[in-house]
């Protein structure tokens, strides 16, 4: 397997752990695989649309909780609409309550 392959279904193990109703950041799963930037984890979400079982890219934002990612979803309020779906409150394409639902994947293990 290429090193870009094996990197993408690294990032999105990761993101199907992504608890439904909690988000992350791109950051935060480069940071916790240690193999990239945040910029690299999403380029690997924006391939993950055959990938099964499905990976909720939806449940990743940037550092701020914004919807960057919003611009690759197959219409631009998706992202929000599957976001609401879980609970989260979004406005102006930003989770208003982000730091009680961002999950961190690095430390949930030492928060359970």
């Amino acid at each position: 397997m290429s090193e870009k392959k094996n990197y993408y279904k690294q990032v999105y193990q990761v993101t199907r752990e992504i608890p439904r109703g909690r988000v992350t950041t791109y950051g935060f799963i480069a940071d916790y695989l240690a193999l990239g930037s945040a910029r690299m984890v999403g380029w690997a979400l924006n391939n993950c649309g055959t990938e099964s079982p499905a990976v909720p890219a939806h449940r990743v934002v940037n550092r701020k909780g914004e919807l960057s990612g919003r611009v690759f979803f197959a219409t631009p309020t998706l992202m929000q609409e599957l976001l609401e779906a879980e609970g989260i409150v979004v406005e102006n394409d930003r989770i208003l309550n982000f730091k009680e639902v961002l999950w961190k994947p690095a430390y949930e293990e030492e928060e359970d």
